[in-house]
């Protein structure tokens, strides 16, 4: 066996992303809303970092500091708020609001306010915690029973006051349950309607109405008005409450402003706290000779500058791809939806000289606020068919999804329109695309096929 051992050189190219690199990239990527969560940790973590939150006058910081002392803080790394006693702390508004009330909670209340004996009580309250957060009892009665050592009397007689509570239909086993509940609490009693939802959900959901007809010898259509009760019930029981999910609030990063024929593109900087480095530290790096409090202050330091800088090159950014979105879509901020032209990350990237995923990641999550309401970047950017006229113009698809929209909005309800149909209607006003697409259009835009959206 022959072994060759040698060595060789090689030239290469590599991209290292530093963590300041990456520190800028994801910066850049969040929307204001984080951004703001992001600089609250950082003024929390970074002693240096000054930042405004209250946009009023600067801070006045205290003419005299006992420099050694903050210095032994530094060194154990510690930022407890008592190390800090001379500064004023500011305290959030929405720490006086109010916590969000959930399912179980609100059950729990009204049990605690029922005249039933403790007994039945802490039944009902085991009964509760194991709901779900759709609002549902998955647990089998007899599991319960074993579980807690109770008769199954005892456990009916509970699951029937949790049911009787609000909302009408909690606590249901499953949804035919769950909506029979609500049926039930509405004074609705006729047995066909219990039948249907005990035997013909899934033919309602796919708008089946004859074959109920046919098997229930009732007409097609009160089959169909026995399904538009059932459509009106609330499936889910949770819905309204809070579930653990928070609720991510827009806020828009800019504002397009229309003023004498002439757009302006104005930044949302009121948003975020207006950030500085701290004058105590910079007289610190003139003073200090300890080596170690001079490398821990420049660190910080160097921290705090590079945030503030890459917050600046955020801003930049967005800027000059907002004024590049504003000249291509000129005529959409004038006119309206319908005019909304074909633009791609790649048309931008290539007008400001810049990568693709650099403007991807500068629309990520960012809203503008425009004369026709707030609007997401992202929606701006729409792919395009061509014209089967010479005018070399392309249509926008979000113009084609809105015209097979109309179109079906239109039609007779009893004779709806197939995708062929409505693909020949395109075809006619220069739209060229095929049944297939309309198709897809059409369910993106989650509209039922034309058997499912006949009405009898």
């Amino acid at each position: 066996m022959n072994m060759d051992f040698s060595l060789q050189l090689s030239q290469e190219q590599k991209l290292i992303m530093t963590q300041k690199m990456q520190l800028s990239i994801k910066l850049l990527q969040m929307s204001n809303v984080d951004l703001l969560e992001y600089i609250n940790d950082e003024f929390a973590q970074n002693p240096v970092l000054d930042a405004n939150f209250e946009k009023k006058e600067e801070l006045k910081v205290q003419d005299k500091y006992d420099y050694k002392e903050m210095i032994k803080y530094f060194e154990f790394d510690n930022y407890s708020s008592q190390n800090y006693s001379n500064y004023e702390e500011e305290v959030s508004p929405f720490a006086f609001i109010a916590s969000k009330k959930t399912l179980k909670e609100y059950l729990h209340e009204q049990i605690g306010e029922s005249k039933e004996n403790k007994y039945i009580k802490s039944i009902c309250c085991y009964l509760i915690e194991n709901i779900d957060s759709r609002g549902y009892l998955p647990i089998k009665l007899e599991e319960i029973c074993k579980e807690i050592n109770i008769p199954l009397e005892d456990c009916k007689k509970a699951l029937n006051i949790v049911q009787c509570l609000e909302p009408d239909d909690v606590g249901a086993r499953d949804l035919r349950e769950c909506l029979k509940i609500q049926l039930s609490k509405k004074g609705i009693i006729d047995e066909i309607l219990y039948e249907i939802i005990e035997n013909y959900l899934e033919d309602i959901a796919d708008n089946k109405y004859s074959n109920i007809s046919k098997n229930l010898k009732i007409s097609v259509k009160k089959s169909q008005e026995y399904g538009d009760i059932i459509k009106r019930l609330e499936p889910k029981p949770s819905r309204g409450f809070y579930t653990g999910d928070e609720v991510k609030f827009i806020i828009p990063d800019a504002e397009i402003k229309k003023i004498n024929n002439e757009y302006f593109i104005i930044m949302n900087d009121d948003v975020l706290p207006r950030l500085s480095i701290n004058p105590i530290y910079k007289q610190i790096l003139n003073e200090e000779k300890d080596k170690k409090a001079l490398e821990y202050v420049k660190d910080k330091m160097g921290n705090a500058i590079f945030l503030i800088k890459s917050i600046e090159q955020r801003k930049n950014t967005l800027y000059k791809v907002l004024e590049d979105i504003l000249y291509k879509q000129r005529e959409y901020f004038d006119n309206g939806l319908k005019y909304l032209k074909p633009m791609t990350l790649k048309d931008v990237a290539e007008s400001l000289n810049i990568h693709e995923s650099t403007v991807s990641r500068a629309i990520k999550d960012k809203y503008i606020l425009t004369s026709r309401g707030t609007v997401k970047i992202k929606d701006l950017f729409v792919s395009g068919i061509s014209n089967s006229e010479k005018s070399g113009e392309d249509i926008a698809v979000i113009n084609i999804k809105n015209m097979i929209k109309t179109i079906i909005e239109k039609e007779d309800k009893k004779k709806p329109l197939s995708d062929q149909v409505i693909c020949n209607f395109l075809n006619k006003e220069n739209m060229n695309i095929s049944r297939r697409t309309v198709a897809k259009y059409r369910e993106e835009l989650g509209i039922k096929s034309s058997s499912k959206r006949k009405r009898f």
